[in-house]
C-alpha cells in the first residue's frame, strides 16, 4: 500500500549553495577569514584542498544553471561575498568585475527559470575588519555591513526580491568563539560571543529596515541551524537544559528577528550571570520595528541533552546550563557522527506553529555528506546514491505532515546542488545532487538529481503508507 505525498501549489524545490564554498577566492580584492585561515593553516583542511578554486562556480555558472534546471531546481540559494563584490570596505566602492559576475550570474539563472534567493553573509567576514576591528565585537562592522547590504540591494534590485541576511549565525558564535573550530579559533570567550550574538541580531535589524525602504514589495528573512534539544528525561532538571540551549543557540535569533525582542528567559539568565551585552537606548526600537519576513531553518541533527552535575567553569559559557549525553538509540550518518532524526524536522514545524504561527518559513538546507562517493559508481559512471534519496524521503515525510497539519512551510531546499568545499571538511564528504570531479571540474547528475526531479515536476512523491512512523 503506498501514498502520494502532494505538497502545496507553488513549492520551493531547491538547494542551496554558498559564494565562499562554490566560487573560490579568484579575483577577489580582499580575504574573508575562511580564506585566510586555509593560507595560513592548510593542514586544517582536508587533503589540503581550500577555498581557492572550490567548484570554480565563477566560470561554470551558466553551465551549473542548465544542470540544476535538468534536476528540476525552480529555485536556488547563494551568497554574495562582501569580499568579492566592494571594493573598498569603508567606503562601500564597489569593484567592477564583482558586479559584472552576479549580474551575469543572475542573468544565467533567470534563463533557466530558476528563482534566486540572495544570502549577505555566509560566515565569510572580511578578515581585514576582524583585524582592524574585531569583527562582529564591533558596532562599527555592523554599519559596515548594513552599508554593504545597501549597496548590494541597489545594485541587484530590479531582478532578486528575496533577501537573507546571515546563513547561520550561531556557527559564527560557536565556532569562532566558544569552541574554537572555525578562525579565528578562540575558546571559551562566552561574554564575548554574546556580544557577537547581539551585534549580529542588530545588524539583521539594520538591514531589514534598509531593504524595506528600498523594496517595500520584496521580502527579506533570516537563515537559522536549528538544533533542537532532546532532554534526556522527564526530570525538571534535564528539562531546564533543553530549554536553555533552545533559547541561546536558536530562539535567540528567531524571537529577535519575529517577535522584535530577544527572549525575556534568556535577558534575565544573561543579566544575573554579568554577561549580557552592550546596547544603545535606540536599539529597543530598531528590533521592535524591523521584522524578518520570512525565515529559512537549517536542520541537519537534533541536540540531546541533560542537566549539568555541577561543573565549575572559570568563564562564562552556555555550557553551564547543559551538558550533551549520548543517545543510546541513535541513528548516525558514519561519515559525519550526526545522528539521522527526520521526525525532528516535523517537531521543528509545530514549533513553528505553536511560537510564531504568522510567520512563513522553508527549509533552506538539509542533507547528507557521505566519503568516498566513488564506491556507488554504476557501469554507467553514475554515482547511485541511494542513502541520500532516502535520507530525503524521511525529512519530506515527516515535513509534509507538519504542513497537512497546519505549518507554513513554503519549500524545501537540500545542501547541496553541486558538491562544494565546506569549510577545514573541504571535499571529504559531498552533498551534492550533481557530483564535482575537481580534477578537470566536470559535472555528473547524480542519481538522487534525477529523483529530486521527478519531485519537483509531480510536486510530491509516492511513499510507503507510513513508513517511519
Amino acid at each position: 500500500m503506498s501514498t502520494f505525498l502532494k505538497f502545496p501549489p507553488n513549492f520551493l524545490w531547491g538547494a542551496a549553495m554558498s559564494g565562499p564554498q562554490s566560487e573560490g577566492w579568484l579575483g577577489k580584492r580582499h580575504e574573508n577569514i575562511m580564506d585566510t585561515w586555509y593560507r595560513i593553516c592548510r593542514n586544517d583542511f582536508y587533503e589540503g584542498v581550500g577555498p581557492d578554486v572550490a567548484s570554480d562556480f565563477l566560470h561554470h555558472f551558466e553551465n551549473d544553471f542548465r544542470l540544476m534546471k535538468e534536476i528540476g531546481l525552480n529555485s536556488f540559494r547563494t551568497s554574495i561575498q562582501w569580499t568579492r563584490l566592494i571594493a573598498n570596505l569603508e567606503t562601500g566602492e564597489l569593484d567592477p568585475n564583482g558586479i559584472a559576475f552576479y549580474q551575469a550570474m543572475i542573468r544565467a539563472a533567470k534563463a533557466n527559470e530558476i528563482k534566486l534567493i540572495f544570502n549577505l553573509h555566509h560566515f565569510d567576514l572580511p578578515t581585514d575588519l576582524l583585524d582592524r576591528y574585531a569583527g562582529w565585537e564591533s558596532r562599527h562592522v555592523v554599519d559596515l555591513f548594513v552599508k554593504y547590504a545597501k549597496t548590494a540591494f541597489q545594485l541587484f534590485k530590479d531582478e532578486i526580491h528575496e533577501w537573507t541576511t546571515f546563513n547561520e549565525p550561531m556557527v559564527m558564535i560557536d565556532g569562532g568563539y566558544l569552541y574554537g573550530y572555525h578562525y579565528p579559533h578562540y575558546k571559551n570567550e562566552g561574554k564575548r560571543a554574546v556580544q557577537v550574538l547581539y551585534h549580529i541580531v542588530l545588524a539583521n535589524a539594520l538591514v531589514t529596515q534598509a531593504y524595506h525602504q528600498l523594496d517595500p514589495e520584496g521580502k527579506i528573512g533570516i537563515i537559522v541551524n536549528v538544533t533542537p534539544a532532546y532532554p534526556r528525561s522527564d526530570r525538571k532538571e534535564d528539562q531546564e537544559a533543553a530549554r536553555f540551549f533552545d533559547l541561546f543557540h536558536w530562539r535567540s535569533f528567531l524571537d529577535a528577528s519575529i517577535h522584535g525582542h530577544f527572549p525575556d528567559e534568556l535577558v534575565e539568565i544573561l543579566r544575573k550571570d554579568g554577561v549580557l551585552w552592550k546596547a544603545e537606548a535606540k536599539d529597543e526600537s530598531l528590533l521592535s520595528l524591523n521584522r524578518s519576513d520570512f525565515i529559512g531553518i537549517n536542520y541537519y541533527h537534533p541536540t540531546r541533552v541533560q542537566a549539568t552535575e555541577g561543573q565549575i567553569f572559570e568563564k562564562w559559557l552556555p555550557d553551564q546550563y547543559y551538558a550533551h549525553y549520548d543517545w543510546p538509540e541513535k541513528r548516525v550518518d558514519p561519515y559525519k557522527d550526526w545522528e539521522i532524526f527526520p521526525k525532528a524536522l516535523y517537531d521543528i514545524a509545530k514549533e513553528m506553529t505553536k511560537r510564531y504561527p504568522k510567520t512563513p518559513w522553508f527549509v533552506s538546507e538539509t542533507g547528507m555528506g557521505v566519503h568516498d562517493e566513488g564506491r556507488f559508481r554504476n557501469k554507467d559512471g553514475v554515482i547511485e546514491d541511494l542513502y541520500r534519496i532516502n535520507f530525503y524521503k524521511e525529512h519530506l515525510f515527516w515535513l509534509h505532515k507538519a504542513i497537512e497539519e497546519g505549518a507554513s512551510c513554503f519549500g524545501f531546499h537540500t545542501w547541496a546542488a553541486l558538491d562544494c568545499w565546506s569549510w577545514n571538511n573541504a571535499y571529504k564528504n559531498r552533498y551534492g545532487f550533481i557530483e564535482v570531479d575537481l580534477n578537470d571540474q566536470t559535472r555528473t547528475i547524480k542519481k538522487s538529481g534525477r529523483w529530486y526531479r521527478q519531485v519537483s515536476l509531480e510536486n510530491g512523491f509516492e511513499i510507503e503508507e507510513d513508513p517511519f512512523v
